[in-house]
């Protein structure tokens, strides 16, 4: 008779023993896997892309008016777009990214009525943080003079950030509309509220610039209207009987667990803003160094390009966020592992492939912004470093969007203050003055310093990520707060 360790060892045989049928099975059963999940993420992810690269074309577009306008013109709006837009956009898109974890969750809970309000919630907190931001458009100019801009640059700033201000409260309207749709995969419709306002934008420029001849203020002014048109359709619809299950009026009850509601926002504001705030403190410095009008618009134009791109990583991390909550919402750890490695993936492909555009085309990239010559120069020399930060920025956005999905913002946040900000600005600095390679030595130390390293951070937390854990940890997250609300 065999022994019972001897039957042990020939099942732990048997694995080994496939037949190459059976392989086969296993194979196709993984390749429909893929398409399924595939599927999934692109019903997000597709519509997320053209509603992000048409939102973001309203600021290119109006930069590159600028640019042709003149090199102070161009500086002041690259700064506005950049620095002051770019650091109030960053923290309330971070702050409503909490209604990813939420609402993703809960939708896949099932717990549809929880999603309106939250939504809610999150204006109420948004309009407030608006308020206590518009100190920086107030006072643009003296602190980017304390901050060492030339004077010319930080007094046109100055006037150009007060015309931006109608867009600051736009998007406390804006995110949260988007995030509470996109939970419900409804994202065609941001798409098309994204493809009008894209439309009316264009007409207003030429109606702005070229027509009445309005120059810079015009051009700056044109994006809050664009914006609004974009916020008017998406209120609407939902708000109109476009989400009868998630949508049922404004509630007394969005009042109640704010303080819960604004420590989450909190921390994925600080999460996502320490990142953003990251590029805007390069330009900066970079506004430091001698002819610093050439460099910021060299800078400028190459953050716009790797803005513009950065598009399809941030609709991944949308895309992310999105499957990996509603997986852990509906107790399924694996598979919402298996949705990180498949958005991981495809977006490491479509990064790979953009690389390989902006090192064949390194010197054209810079036309469409400028007509200078000194401007195209710098441009050129500094390809090299965006073709790699685009890549870079092909996995980072998307291990973000698992972090946002999973929970573990306030985590995060603090991988994000000690990569960027201890380690990043600091190499950066060396790099740029102590060493005298000027702009590209602080944009290689700040993204080979910080970026790199947050990304294999990020990686390494995801790869070692007990999912089965993580599930059982957003279903109290999801019955904790339906107690609450009820």
């Amino acid at each position: 008779m065999r022994g019972r360790g001897g039957e042990e060892a020939e099942e732990s045989r048997v694995p080994l023993l496939k037949s190459p049928h059976e392989v086969e099975e296993d194979d196709g059963e993984f390749k429909v896997r893929v398409w399924v999940e595939t599927k999934k993420l692109w019903q997000i992810v597709g519509p997320a892309i053209f509603s992000r690269l048409t939102t973001y074309s309203m600021l290119v577009i109006t930069q590159a008016f600028a640019g042709h306008l003149g090199d102070l013109e161009l500086a002041a709006i690259s700064i506005v777009n950049n620095v002051v837009v770019g650091f109030n956009f960053g923290l309330l898109l971070g702050m409503a990214s909490a209604l990813e974890t939420l609402c993703g969750q809960a939708f896949g809970a099932k717990k549809y009525y929880m999603l309106g309000v939250y939504m809610q919630r999150s204006w109420i907190v948004l309009f407030f943080c608006c308020v206590l931001l518009l100190p920086t458009y107030l006072y643009t100019t003296p602190v980017l003079k304390i901050l060492g801009q030339p004077d010319d640059i930080a007094e046109l700033s100055g006037v150009v950030a007060i015309w931006v201000i109608p867009l600051h409260f736009a998007l406390a309207l804006s995110f949260p509309l988007q995030r509470f749709l996109q939970c419900q995969l409804k994202n065609q419709v941001t798409a098309f509220a994204a493809a009008v306002a894209l439309v009316v934008h264009l007409l207003v420029c030429w109606l702005f610039v070229d027509g009445l001849k309005l120059g810079v203020v015009g051009t700056m002014a044109t994006i809050s209207i664009s914006w609004w048109v974009n916020v008017i359709i998406l209120l609407a619809y939902s708000t109109c009987g476009g989400c009868p299950l998630t949508w049922t009026g404004f509630s007394s009850e969005a009042l109640t667990g704010l303080w819960e509601f604004l420590k989450l926002s909190a921390s994925s504001g600080v999460m996502l803003c320490l990142e953003n705030w990251y590029y805007r403190i390069l330009i900066i410095m970079t506004g430091n160094l001698q002819n610093a009008r050439i460099a910021v618009d060299s800078l400028s134009i190459c953050m716009t390009i790797n803005g513009w791109e950065m598009m399809i990583p941030l609709a991944f991390f949308a895309g992310t966020g999105v499957r990996v909550a509603n997986e852990l919402g509906a107790g399924n750890g694996k598979g919402a592992r298996f949705a990180t490695i498949v958005s991981v993936t495809q977006s490491l492909i479509i990064g790979l492939f953009f690389w390989v555009i902006i090192m064949t085309f390194h010197n054209q990239i810079a036309w469409i912004f400028s007509s200078s010559e000194e401007v195209l120069t710098a441009v050129n020399r500094l390809s090299i470093l965006l073709a790699f930060t685009i890549l870079l920025n092909s996995i980072q956005p998307v291990l973000s969007g698992v972090a946002v999905g999973s929970g573990w913002q306030s985590y995060v946040a603090y991988i994000n203050l000690g990569c960027y900000y201890c380690i990043g600005v600091p190499l950066g600095f060396l790099m740029g003055w102590v060493f005298k390679f000027g702009v590209m030595g602080i944009w290689a130390g700040m993204i080979f310093g910080g970026t790199a390293i947050q990304t294999m951070i990020l990686s390494f937390i995801t790869m070692r990520c007990d999912w089965e854990k993580e599930a059982e940890k957003a279903s109290s997250r999801v019955n904790k707060w339906s107690r609450t609300i009820k």
